[in-house]
């Protein structure tokens, strides 16, 4: 697949992206701050969106600062994160995460990746993906979908998500750095599935390689 070709499957995404996706979902279901942007982020490690949804539903309309954060006892916090799984380590990372933006950063999320990876808990991924979300930062934050679906269409050929970011960053135009993730992520989560793909209602299918 060309440079060309592969632009042209971002537009048609764009256009196309279901009202039902988890990721549509987990966006629309909470008050976007820097904060709580971080905060779903963490929560949304290794977990369903849809999981981390109901959770953000729940818990920003009480904790949206980090004072808030680290203030609720966490036994309480416990049971508010437990749909997104591993309850008790993402209930300590959150208040782990907080205390150290009071500490360091005047309770401010930082806005560079430097800072941002400097806060123990916060991984690249979560990092690129705060950047791209919460400060618009032109940067491709690449999860299982954004690895799988371009080599699946045939623009790149790589083995690991880094390899990934890498490939993209390299050949993809930067005006769609930013909203390459989510339109990926939600085509992925839909209609482009591991198993069970729905190629009978895929938007791109005439580009799709496995089809050809």
């Amino acid at each position: 697949m060309t440079q060309k070709e592969f632009v042209e499957v971002l537009d048609i995404l764009e256009k196309n992206i279901p009202s039902d996706s988890p990721s549509n979902i987990l966006k629309n279901s909470f008050k976007r701050t820097p904060y709580t942007i971080l905060m779903a982020t963490l929560l949304s490690l290794r977990t369903k969106d849809e999981n981390t949804a109901q959770v953000c539903k729940r818990l920003f309309p009480l904790v949206n600062t980090p004072k808030l954060m680290v203030e609720i006892p966490i036994e309480e916090l416990e049971e508010i994160v437990r749909p997104t799984g591993m309850y008790h380590k993402k209930a300590r990372v959150l208040q782990e995460v907080s205390q150290t933006l009071i500490d360091r950063f005047n309770s401010c999320v930082p806005q560079t990746k430097e800072e941002l990876l400097s806060i123990k808990g916060v991984g690249e991924k979560t990092a690129n993906i705060v950047l791209n979300n919460a400060f618009g930062t032109p940067i491709i934050a690449v999860d299982t979908h954004v690895h799988r679906v371009p080599n699946l269409l045939g623009f790149i050929k790589t083995k690991t998500e880094k390899e990934t970011q890498k490939e993209l960053s390299t050949r993809v135009p930067k005006e769609y750095w930013s909203s390459l993730n989510f339109n990926i992520v939600s085509f992925g989560q839909t209609i482009c599935l591991p198993r069970n793909p729905k190629c009978e209602i895929c938007p791109i299918v005439s580009y799709c390689k496995v089809q050809k």
